[in-house]
Protein backbone atom coordinates (compact mmCIF):
# COMPACT_ATOMS: atom_id res chain seq x y z
CA UNK A 1 0.00 0.00 0.00
CA UNK A 2 1.25 3.46 -0.92
CA UNK A 3 0.23 6.96 0.16
CA UNK A 4 1.33 10.35 -1.12
CA UNK A 5 3.03 12.84 1.15
CA UNK A 6 0.07 15.16 0.59
CA UNK A 7 -2.30 12.51 2.01
CA UNK A 8 0.00 11.92 4.96
CA UNK A 9 0.36 15.63 5.72
CA UNK A 10 -3.41 16.08 5.78
CA UNK A 11 -3.83 13.02 8.02
CA UNK A 12 -1.40 14.29 10.68
CA UNK A 13 -2.48 17.94 10.23
CA UNK A 14 1.05 18.90 9.30
CA UNK A 15 2.43 21.51 6.89
CA UNK A 16 3.99 20.08 3.75
CA UNK A 17 7.04 21.79 2.23
CA UNK A 18 7.96 20.25 -1.12
CA UNK A 19 6.43 17.83 -3.59
CA UNK A 20 3.22 16.37 -2.15
CA UNK A 21 2.93 13.85 -4.96
CA UNK A 22 5.87 11.74 -3.73
CA UNK A 23 4.66 8.24 -2.93
CA UNK A 24 5.50 6.60 0.40
CA UNK A 25 5.43 2.84 0.79
CA UNK A 26 6.57 2.54 4.41
CA UNK A 27 8.15 4.21 7.44
CA UNK A 28 11.58 3.84 8.99
CA UNK A 29 14.18 5.49 11.20
CA UNK A 30 16.20 8.20 9.49
CA UNK A 31 19.44 6.19 9.55
CA UNK A 32 17.85 3.01 8.18
CA UNK A 33 15.43 4.54 5.65
CA UNK A 34 15.59 3.99 1.92
CA UNK A 35 13.83 5.33 -1.13
CA UNK A 36 10.07 5.31 -0.68
CA UNK A 37 10.26 5.51 3.10
CA UNK A 38 9.04 8.24 5.41
CA UNK A 39 11.37 9.02 8.32
CA UNK A 40 11.15 11.41 11.26
CA UNK A 41 13.60 13.72 13.00
CA UNK A 42 12.47 15.12 16.36
CA UNK A 43 15.33 17.39 17.42
CA UNK A 44 16.74 20.37 15.58
CA UNK A 45 20.18 19.27 16.76
CA UNK A 46 19.76 16.34 14.34
CA UNK A 47 19.09 18.62 11.39
CA UNK A 48 21.84 16.99 9.31
CA UNK A 49 19.79 13.79 9.23
CA UNK A 50 17.13 15.50 7.11
CA UNK A 51 19.46 15.88 4.12
CA UNK A 52 21.56 12.79 4.79
CA UNK A 53 18.76 10.25 5.14
CA UNK A 54 17.84 8.26 2.03
CA UNK A 55 14.13 8.58 2.91
CA UNK A 56 11.83 10.14 0.33
CA UNK A 57 10.22 12.39 2.94
CA UNK A 58 10.82 13.46 6.53
CA UNK A 59 8.59 14.47 9.43
CA UNK A 60 10.09 17.26 11.52
CA UNK A 61 9.04 19.58 14.37
CA UNK A 62 11.01 22.62 13.16
CA UNK A 63 11.51 24.80 10.11
CA UNK A 64 13.98 23.43 7.55
CA UNK A 65 15.62 25.63 4.92
CA UNK A 66 16.87 24.27 1.60
CA UNK A 67 15.99 20.63 2.35
CA UNK A 68 16.88 18.25 -0.48
CA UNK A 69 13.60 16.36 -0.02
CA UNK A 70 10.02 17.15 1.02
CA UNK A 71 9.34 17.65 4.72
CA UNK A 72 6.17 17.64 6.79
CA UNK A 73 6.30 20.00 9.76
CA UNK A 74 4.17 18.93 12.71
CA UNK A 75 4.18 19.42 16.48
CA UNK A 76 5.09 15.86 17.49
CA UNK A 77 6.79 13.76 14.79
CA UNK A 78 7.02 10.69 17.04
CA UNK A 79 3.28 10.72 17.67
CA UNK A 80 2.59 11.46 14.01
CA UNK A 81 4.70 8.54 12.78
CA UNK A 82 2.96 6.23 15.26
CA UNK A 83 -0.46 7.29 13.96
CA UNK A 84 0.72 6.87 10.38
CA UNK A 85 1.95 3.33 11.04
CA UNK A 86 -1.27 2.33 12.79
CA UNK A 87 -3.55 3.79 10.13
CA UNK A 88 -1.68 3.63 6.83
CA UNK A 89 1.04 1.01 7.21
CA UNK A 90 -0.22 -1.31 9.98
CA UNK A 91 2.34 -3.65 11.50
CA UNK A 92 0.82 -7.13 11.62
CA UNK A 93 2.07 -9.70 14.11
CA UNK A 94 1.29 -13.29 13.15
CA UNK A 95 0.11 -14.86 16.41
CA UNK A 96 -0.56 -18.60 16.70
CA UNK A 97 -4.08 -19.74 15.91
CA UNK A 98 -6.22 -22.56 17.25
CA UNK A 99 -5.82 -24.85 20.24
CA UNK A 100 -2.71 -27.01 20.12
CA UNK A 101 -3.31 -30.63 21.05
CA UNK A 102 -0.48 -30.37 23.58
CA UNK A 103 -2.18 -27.56 25.54
CA UNK A 104 -3.71 -28.54 28.90
CA UNK A 105 -7.17 -27.04 29.34
CA UNK A 106 -9.49 -27.80 32.25
CA UNK A 107 -12.87 -29.27 31.32
CA UNK A 108 -14.78 -26.36 32.88
CA UNK A 109 -12.63 -23.58 31.42
CA UNK A 110 -14.67 -21.20 29.27
CA UNK A 111 -12.89 -20.08 26.08
CA UNK A 112 -14.36 -17.43 23.78
CA UNK A 113 -14.49 -17.61 20.01
CA UNK A 114 -11.10 -17.58 18.32
CA UNK A 115 -9.00 -18.17 21.45
CA UNK A 116 -5.58 -19.68 20.68
CA UNK A 117 -3.52 -21.80 23.08
CA UNK A 118 -0.03 -23.03 22.22
CA UNK A 119 1.79 -26.25 23.06
CA UNK A 120 2.35 -26.66 26.78
CA UNK A 121 -0.01 -23.84 27.74
CA UNK A 122 -1.98 -24.58 30.93
CA UNK A 123 -5.48 -23.21 31.52
CA UNK A 124 -6.85 -24.17 34.90
CA UNK A 125 -10.25 -24.95 36.36
CA UNK A 126 -12.87 -22.23 36.19
CA UNK A 127 -10.79 -19.96 33.96
CA UNK A 128 -12.61 -17.60 31.57
CA UNK A 129 -10.85 -16.27 28.46
CA UNK A 130 -12.45 -13.77 26.08
CA UNK A 131 -12.64 -14.05 22.32
CA UNK A 132 -9.56 -13.51 20.20
CA UNK A 133 -7.08 -13.85 23.07
CA UNK A 134 -3.81 -15.66 22.36
CA UNK A 135 -2.15 -17.81 25.03
CA UNK A 136 1.37 -18.62 23.83
CA UNK A 137 3.16 -21.93 24.52
CA UNK A 138 4.15 -22.68 28.13
CA UNK A 139 2.00 -19.90 29.59
CA UNK A 140 0.13 -20.71 32.83
CA UNK A 141 -3.33 -19.42 33.73
CA UNK A 142 -4.30 -20.52 37.24
CA UNK A 143 -7.72 -21.64 38.45
CA UNK A 144 -10.45 -19.08 38.74
CA UNK A 145 -8.61 -16.45 36.73
CA UNK A 146 -10.18 -14.43 33.96
CA UNK A 147 -8.60 -12.87 30.87
CA UNK A 148 -10.57 -10.55 28.59
CA UNK A 149 -10.83 -10.33 24.81
CA UNK A 150 -8.02 -9.68 22.33
CA UNK A 151 -5.21 -10.13 24.84
CA UNK A 152 -1.77 -11.53 24.09
CA UNK A 153 -0.13 -13.66 26.78
CA UNK A 154 3.41 -14.46 25.65
CA UNK A 155 5.47 -17.62 26.46
CA UNK A 156 6.29 -18.47 30.07
CA UNK A 157 3.89 -15.92 31.53
CA UNK A 158 2.33 -16.98 34.83
CA UNK A 159 -1.12 -15.70 35.71
CA UNK A 160 -1.74 -17.02 39.20
CA UNK A 161 -5.10 -18.16 40.56
CA UNK A 162 -7.87 -15.61 40.91
CA UNK A 163 -6.20 -12.89 38.83
CA UNK A 164 -8.39 -10.72 36.63
CA UNK A 165 -7.06 -9.34 33.34
CA UNK A 166 -9.09 -6.92 31.18
CA UNK A 167 -9.38 -6.55 27.42
CA UNK A 168 -6.58 -5.72 24.95
CA UNK A 169 -3.88 -6.47 27.51
CA UNK A 170 -0.38 -7.53 26.45
CA UNK A 171 1.78 -9.47 28.92
CA UNK A 172 5.33 -10.21 27.78
CA UNK A 173 7.39 -13.30 28.45
CA UNK A 174 8.25 -14.44 31.98
CA UNK A 175 6.00 -11.91 33.74
CA UNK A 176 4.36 -13.23 36.91
CA UNK A 177 0.92 -11.91 37.81
CA UNK A 178 -0.37 -12.73 41.28
CA UNK A 179 2.71 -14.08 43.04
CA UNK A 180 2.49 -13.99 46.84
CA UNK A 181 3.07 -10.62 48.47
CA UNK A 182 6.20 -10.39 50.62
CA UNK A 183 4.68 -10.58 54.07
CA UNK A 184 6.11 -12.12 57.24
CA UNK A 185 5.69 -11.52 60.97
CA UNK A 186 8.03 -12.59 63.74
CA UNK A 187 6.82 -15.38 65.98
CA UNK A 188 9.52 -15.64 68.61
CA UNK A 189 12.70 -16.42 66.75
CA UNK A 190 11.03 -17.43 63.48
CA UNK A 191 9.33 -15.67 60.59
CA UNK A 192 5.69 -16.62 60.04
CA UNK A 193 4.34 -16.22 56.51
CA UNK A 194 1.35 -13.88 56.28
CA UNK A 195 -1.36 -15.37 54.03
CA UNK A 196 -1.88 -13.36 50.86
CA UNK A 197 -5.59 -13.88 50.28
CA UNK A 198 -6.26 -11.17 47.68
CA UNK A 199 -5.67 -11.04 43.94
CA UNK A 200 -4.42 -8.85 41.08
CA UNK A 201 -6.75 -6.83 38.83
CA UNK A 202 -5.40 -5.50 35.52
CA UNK A 203 -7.70 -3.15 33.59
CA UNK A 204 -8.09 -2.73 29.82
CA UNK A 205 -5.29 -1.70 27.43
CA UNK A 206 -2.45 -2.32 29.87
CA UNK A 207 0.94 -3.54 28.59
CA UNK A 208 3.25 -5.40 30.97
CA UNK A 209 6.90 -5.93 30.05
CA UNK A 210 9.06 -9.03 30.26
CA UNK A 211 9.87 -10.42 33.71
CA UNK A 212 7.59 -7.98 35.54
CA UNK A 213 6.29 -9.26 38.87
CA UNK A 214 2.99 -8.08 40.33
CA UNK A 215 2.16 -9.47 43.78
CA UNK A 216 -1.33 -10.39 44.89
CA UNK A 217 -2.82 -8.38 47.74
CA UNK A 218 -2.85 -9.46 51.37
CA UNK A 219 -6.55 -8.51 51.34
CA UNK A 220 -8.47 -7.03 48.41
CA UNK A 221 -6.63 -6.37 45.16
CA UNK A 222 -3.36 -5.11 43.74
CA UNK A 223 -4.63 -3.06 40.77
CA UNK A 224 -3.21 -1.66 37.53
CA UNK A 225 -5.33 1.05 35.89
CA UNK A 226 -6.53 1.28 32.32
CA UNK A 227 -3.93 2.13 29.69
CA UNK A 228 -0.92 1.93 32.00
CA UNK A 229 2.36 0.78 30.44
CA UNK A 230 4.97 -1.09 32.50
CA UNK A 231 8.49 -1.71 31.23
CA UNK A 232 10.60 -4.83 31.79
CA UNK A 233 11.83 -6.02 35.21
CA UNK A 234 9.50 -3.91 37.34
CA UNK A 235 8.49 -5.16 40.82
CA UNK A 236 5.03 -4.18 42.09
CA UNK A 237 4.34 -5.31 45.64
CA UNK A 238 1.10 -6.32 47.34
CA UNK A 239 -1.83 -3.90 47.63
CA UNK A 240 -0.25 -1.35 45.28
CA UNK A 241 -2.81 0.68 43.33
CA UNK A 242 -1.67 2.22 40.05
CA UNK A 243 -3.99 4.62 38.23
CA UNK A 244 -4.81 5.06 34.56
CA UNK A 245 -2.33 5.85 31.79
CA UNK A 246 0.78 5.74 33.95
CA UNK A 247 4.23 4.96 32.54
CA UNK A 248 6.71 2.96 34.64
CA UNK A 249 10.21 2.35 33.28
CA UNK A 250 12.44 -0.69 33.79
CA UNK A 251 13.95 -1.86 37.08
CA UNK A 252 11.61 0.20 39.24
CA UNK A 253 10.64 -1.28 42.60
CA UNK A 254 7.31 -0.29 44.18
CA UNK A 255 6.80 -1.32 47.80
CA UNK A 256 3.58 -2.47 49.39
CA UNK A 257 0.42 -0.34 49.64
CA UNK A 258 1.74 2.47 47.43
CA UNK A 259 -0.88 4.45 45.53
CA UNK A 260 0.06 6.00 42.17
CA UNK A 261 -2.52 8.37 40.66
CA UNK A 262 -3.41 8.73 36.98
CA UNK A 263 -0.87 9.86 34.38
CA UNK A 264 2.18 9.56 36.61
CA UNK A 265 5.53 8.95 34.88
CA UNK A 266 8.21 6.98 36.74
CA UNK A 267 11.74 6.65 35.34
CA UNK A 268 14.00 3.62 35.43
CA UNK A 269 15.50 2.20 38.63
CA UNK A 270 13.24 4.24 40.90
CA UNK A 271 12.66 2.91 44.40
CA UNK A 272 9.40 3.75 46.18
CA UNK A 273 8.96 3.12 49.92
CA UNK A 274 5.79 1.51 51.24
CA UNK A 275 2.52 3.34 51.93
CA UNK A 276 3.40 6.55 50.06
CA UNK A 277 1.16 8.30 47.54
CA UNK A 278 2.31 9.56 44.14
CA UNK A 279 0.06 12.39 42.94
CA UNK A 280 -1.66 12.68 39.59
CA UNK A 281 0.67 13.64 36.76
CA UNK A 282 3.78 13.51 38.93
CA UNK A 283 7.12 12.78 37.25
CA UNK A 284 9.86 10.81 39.02
CA UNK A 285 13.34 10.94 37.50
CA UNK A 286 15.43 7.79 37.03
CA UNK A 287 17.19 6.36 40.11
CA UNK A 288 15.14 8.52 42.49
CA UNK A 289 14.44 7.23 45.98
CA UNK A 290 10.88 8.10 47.04
CA UNK A 291 10.52 8.04 50.83
CA UNK A 292 7.59 10.45 51.22
CA UNK A 293 4.36 11.15 49.36
CA UNK A 294 4.65 13.22 46.18
CA UNK A 295 2.16 16.02 45.33
CA UNK A 296 0.29 16.08 41.99
CA UNK A 297 2.34 17.28 39.00
CA UNK A 298 5.53 17.44 41.05
CA UNK A 299 8.87 16.65 39.37
CA UNK A 300 11.13 14.73 41.74
CA UNK A 301 14.70 13.43 41.57
CA UNK A 302 17.61 12.33 43.74
CA UNK A 303 18.09 10.14 46.82
CA UNK A 304 16.14 10.88 48.91
CA UNK A 305 13.91 12.45 46.29
CA UNK A 306 13.40 16.20 46.37
CA UNK A 307 11.84 18.64 43.91
CA UNK A 308 14.05 18.48 40.83
CA UNK A 309 15.01 22.17 40.99
CA UNK A 310 16.43 21.62 44.49
CA UNK A 311 18.26 18.45 43.47
CA UNK A 312 19.95 20.33 40.61
CA UNK A 313 21.16 23.01 43.02
CA UNK A 314 22.49 20.40 45.43
CA UNK A 315 24.35 18.61 42.65
CA UNK A 316 25.82 21.95 41.59
CA UNK A 317 27.09 22.55 45.13
CA UNK A 318 28.53 19.04 45.29
CA UNK A 319 30.32 19.52 41.97
CA UNK A 320 31.84 22.73 43.36
CA UNK A 321 33.07 21.13 46.59
CA UNK A 322 36.72 20.77 45.44
CA UNK A 323 36.89 24.49 44.60
CA UNK A 324 35.09 25.41 47.83
CA UNK A 325 37.48 23.25 49.87
CA UNK A 326 40.50 24.87 48.21
CA UNK A 327 39.13 28.35 48.97
CA UNK A 328 38.50 27.39 52.61
CA UNK A 329 42.06 26.06 52.87
CA UNK A 330 43.39 29.36 51.53
CA UNK A 331 41.19 31.38 53.93
CA UNK A 332 42.33 29.21 56.84
CA UNK A 333 45.99 29.80 55.98
CA UNK A 334 45.50 33.56 55.84
CA UNK A 335 43.51 33.55 59.06
CA UNK A 336 46.23 31.57 60.84
CA UNK A 337 48.77 34.19 59.75
CA UNK A 338 46.62 37.03 61.12
CA UNK A 339 46.15 35.22 64.40
CA UNK A 340 49.93 34.74 64.67
CA UNK A 341 50.55 38.50 64.21
CA UNK A 342 47.92 39.38 66.84
CA UNK A 343 49.35 36.95 69.37
CA UNK A 344 52.87 38.35 68.87
CA UNK A 345 51.70 41.90 69.52
CA UNK A 346 49.96 41.00 72.77
CA UNK A 347 53.02 39.19 74.13
CA UNK A 348 55.13 42.32 73.71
Amino acid sequence: MKHTLDEIARFVEGRLVGDGGVEIKGVSGAAEAGEGDLAFVEKETSLSLVNNTKASGVLVAFEVKDANKPVIICKNPSLAITRIINKMFPHRVEHPAGIDARASIAADACLGRGVAAGAGAYIGAGVTIGEGTVIYPLAFVGRGSSIGSNCVIYPNVTVREGSKVGNNVIIHSSAVIGSDGFGFVRDGGTLLKVPQTGNVVIEDDVEIGAAVTIDRARFGSTSIGEGTKIDNLVQIAHNVRIGKHCVIAALTGISGSVTIADNAVIGGQVGIADHVNIGEGAMIASKAGITKSVPPKAVMSGIPARPHRITKRLIGHIDNLPKTAARLDEIEKRTQGLRGEGDAGESE
